[in-house]
């Protein structure tokens, strides 16, 4: 217990405007209040964990939560590791507007000046797509994205991309991408230096360069220009939009794309259209999430005329669609999204040489698609750190709300660029007197119908469900959805092809063949008390669609049955 006042007593020298938080767990842990000593516990237990997906907590005092000496610690890491690399490093930062995140940027730009890094930092708030942008756009190494998506209000995290020079000859497709290992193997260790020296991050008080307001501009020419490419001229102003940012940084970059692109009939949700760090609309920034769309379902009804809803996450990188149905309004799942806009890209992508990717637990439309047109496909594990990296990509996408339509432009999921391209395929169909669903239909008929889900179940801790995963991998189901024989795939084994190509990954696949093919996908969540199930039907085109329904149901009774933990 010392120890850990110890350690409580250190940081609050070292982050005084924490102090009094600190001041009273310390006093009330020593009064042996579980409560404080619970919180000290985990505040101090071990260091912020660094990885592809960059930095990630809820603000706080103590090593494990996002603050201002995290952050510090974390740039002067990044700025050693850039330095090794190259002389004078050019590192662009952006920001969204959650809680500390303009602080934290600022942080960054002192500490990465004070390095000997020159710096650009954005003017504004940005969505994390615009700062991707700007990384590639302005020949940058390092790209400073401050933002936790869709993580809770109470959460910040550090979003890391890298530049060529950074990256080298190991790295041929890894340009202007989200970081992979083993890079963020090396950059966490620059951190951890940072993290058990006494030493502190020299803060430079000036010296940092604001980037100029026109990087939006560019960035929308640039989307435009792609646009232009892919798509003939339609009557896109007839296209009744209602688009929401869910309080996220989305909506001035996305209503001046929509405008230069000639979608001027856009409905904005009041309520949700200024950037709010609390949320205070929704229980969960996710458009994901049942009930992040009700507001936007409302402003759709009371415009009886509304074609599409669109909704970005905070930072803008994911998109949702909603469509409507019978008199109802329902949100497209991501594989649906995917191989819409897939096929919008198909021939612009034939032209070009171009391939087209997904990651392994989305559905496999997308590659009988491709296999149609004859454009080539890759399969990836789950995570844009991966299908951007996929050579001569041109489109790519996950079925958790992630796509690439324009790698060239934004080397990462872009809902931006993407809303765009969805739109535009909305606006054609209508002038042709059809729709989303209907083109949907018709693309089911040419490749089959698919239905997938994802099931997030919560275990007692991470060990857990590490464990409850490692058991179905020696008592594999012998039937999904009353089928069989099962084929079961870990994808842990190096044998595995993907296994190969990419390293092993701690998940498991069982999956049935037929005219119905049933697939079930279960992964530990690495950072989070949670077990991940995948669950997919799919179909010959000449399978009845009522048939897919009912092995779905079936196929998510086994999921829950395979990972109940009570």
């Amino acid at each position: 217990m010392d120890e850990l006042f110890t350690a409580a007593q250190t940081w609050m020298d070292l982050d005084p405007e924490h102090a009094e938080i600190l001041a009273n767990e310390i006093s009330a842990a020593r009064r042996e209040e579980d409560w404080a000593i619970a919180a000290l516990t985990a505040r101090f237990a071990g260091y912020l964990t660094f990885g592809t997906a960059g930095l990630r907590a809820p603000l706080g005092p103590g090593t494990t939560r996002m603050n201002k000496v995290v952050v510090q610690r974390a740039a002067a890491g990044i700025a050693d590791f850039a330095r090794e690399r190259t002389d004078e490093p050019v590192v662009v930062i952006g920001y969204d507007a959650r809680h500390r995140s303009k602080d934290f940027a600022i942080d960054s730009a002192a500490v990465f000046t004070a390095a000997g890094c020159r710096v650009k930092l954005m003017p504004t708030t940005t969505p994390t797509p615009v700062l991707a942008f700007a990384l590639k756009y302005l020949a940058a190494d390092v790209g400073i994205m401050v933002t936790a998506s869709h993580n809770p209000p109470s959460d910040n995290g550090y979003k890391v991309y890298l530049g060529p020079r950074l990256l080298g000859a190991d790295d041929p497709t890894g340009a202007y991408a989200q970081i992979t290992s083993p890079t963020d193997q090396l950059i966490a260790a620059n951190i951890h230096a940072w993290n058990i020296t006494t030493e502190q991050p020299r803060l430079a008080s000036s010296g940092w360069e604001l980037i100029s307001q026109d990087i939006s501009n560019d960035y929308v020419e640039a989307v435009s220009q792609f646009l232009g490419s892919v798509s003939s001229p339609v009557a896109r102003s007839a296209l009744n939009i209602v688009y929401t940012p869910l309080h996220g940084v989305g909506a001035g970059v996305f209503c001046q794309l929509m405008d230069a692109t000639g979608f001027n009939t856009v409905s904005v949700v009041d309520q949700q259209v200024d950037p709010d760090p609390a949320f205070p609309t929704v229980a969960f920034p996710n458009p994901e999430e049942p009930g992040a769309l009700y507001l936007a379902i409302s402003t759709a009804g009371s415009l009886p005329e509304t074609d599409l809803i669109i909704a970005h996450d905070p930072d803008a990188d994911r998109l949702a669609v909603a469509v409507p149905v019978a008199g109802e309004w329902r949100r497209l799942s991501g594989d649906h999204v995917g191989l819409l806009v897939g096929a919008r890209l198909m021939p612009y992508l034939a032209a070009n040489n171009l391939a087209i990717s997904n990651s392994v637990v989305s559905a496999p439309q997308l590659a009988r698609l491709a296999a149609h047109h004859g454009v080539p496909h890759e399969t990836t594990p789950t995570g844009f750190k991966w299908i951007c990296r996929v050579p001569n990509l041109g489109f790519g996408y996950e079925e958790a709300l992630g796509y690439a339509v324009a790698p060239h432009v934004v080397n990462d999921k872009d809902g931006l660029s993407a809303a765009v391209v969805i739109a535009d395929l909305a606006a054609e169909l209508k002038a042709e007197g059809s729709n989303l669903v209907e083109y949907l239909q018709e693309l089911t008929g040419l490749v089959g119908a698919t239905i997938t889900d994802q099931i997030s179940v919560q275990v007692p801790s991470p060990s857990v469900g590490s464990l409850l995963v490692d058991d179905l991998r020696t008592n594999p189901p012998l039937k999904l959805a009353q089928q069989s024989p099962v084929i079961a795939v870990d994808y842990a084994n190096a044998q595995v092809e993907l296994a190969q190509r990419y390293g092993p990954m701690n998940m498991v696949e069982f999956s049935t063949e037929g005219l119905v093919t049933a697939r079930l996908m279960i992964r530990p969540s690495g950072t989070e008390p949670k077990v991940k199930c995948y669950v997919s039907v799919s179909a010959t085109p000449d399978t009845p669609f009522e048939t897919v329904q009912a092995a779905m149901v079936d196929l998510r009774e086994d999921a829950a049955n395979l990972v109940n933990v009570e």
